[in-house]
């Protein structure tokens, strides 16, 4: 099984950029997209339905804004959008396609980079979605949640640790909200069972030259609950094009739907 997880920046502008092109090659079985940044009324070019594909969006009310989408090859038995927490169920930031014994959710936590205002709606963030996470954790299911979270957990995940310290994405109690859901709820940074070099980003600023010197963050993850962490064959990062300022984390499963 393999899954894909990316942040577009605004899907139409990544279509311009060629990422169907792309994503067409890559006979994919899930594709899981964040900030869609457009409404499903607005997507109606047939890219935007891939072919083979499952297609289904979860739109921020705020136009422009936030949002996030799955594709699949094999239809869901239901699709969840929200989590539950209107205050970022508004926002557009989760959508899930449940099978029997399968879930895979597509999910954009909020950034607190652009003042304490958001660093605040983040925080509420991280506390609510602790109490999801820890409900899933009880249902006979497994999960595989991909997305932008926001966060780098360690100093090998970003270049610059040293000076982000007090910097949203690395502030001490988010990289150890991130060590609870491993340590304490037992989930799986899927990307680290296979890969544990440093210098592995998904994200870098658009200033200072950032993606042609790598300066980069780990702040996309595919995150998997227990039974899945021994599925995990290979993980890799796409970076021979440029998408977005985030780009395709590609992870294959040793998993198979049952239906």
């Amino acid at each position: 099984m393999k899954v894909i997880s990316v942040n577009t920046n605004g899907i139409r502008a990544a279509a311009r950029k060629g990422f169907f092109d792309w994503l067409a090659q890559q006979n994919a079985d899930f594709t899981c997209i964040q900030e869609t940044k457009a409404q499903v009324d607005q997507l109606t070019g047939p890219c935007f339905r891939p072919e083979g594909h499952h297609a289904a969006y979860c739109d921020a009310l705020k136009k422009g804004y936030s949002g996030t989408a799955i594709y699949a090859r094999r239809a869901p038995l239901e699709v969840i959008r929200g989590y539950g927490d209107s205050e970022f169920d508004n926002e557009g930031r989760y959508i899930e396609f449940r099978y029997r014994r399968l879930s895979v959710v597509s999910l954009y936590a909020p950034s607190g980079s652009s003042g304490e205002h958001r660093q605040a709606s983040k925080d509420r963030f991280l506390k609510s979605f602790r109490l999801h996470l820890q409900s899933i954790r009880r249902k006979r299911r497994e999960f595989i949640i991909c997305g932008d979270w926001n966060i780098a957990h360690k100093e090998i995940d970003l270049k610059n640790w040293k000076q982000n310290q007090k910097n949203s994405g690395f502030l001490p109690h988010e990289r150890a909200w991130l060590s609870e859901l491993f340590d304490d709820l037992g989930l799986v940074d899927a990307f680290r069972v296979v890969d544990p070099r440093p210098e592995q980003y998904t994200w870098w600023s658009n200033r200072g030259r950032a993606w042609e010197k790598n300066v980069g963050w780990r702040i996309d993850y595919q995150i998997v609950t227990p039974g899945l962490g021994d599925a995990v064959r290979s993980a890799s990062i796409y970076t021979e094009q440029r998408f977005s300022d985030h780009a395709p984390l590609i992870i294959d499963y040793d998993l198979e739907l049952d239906d």
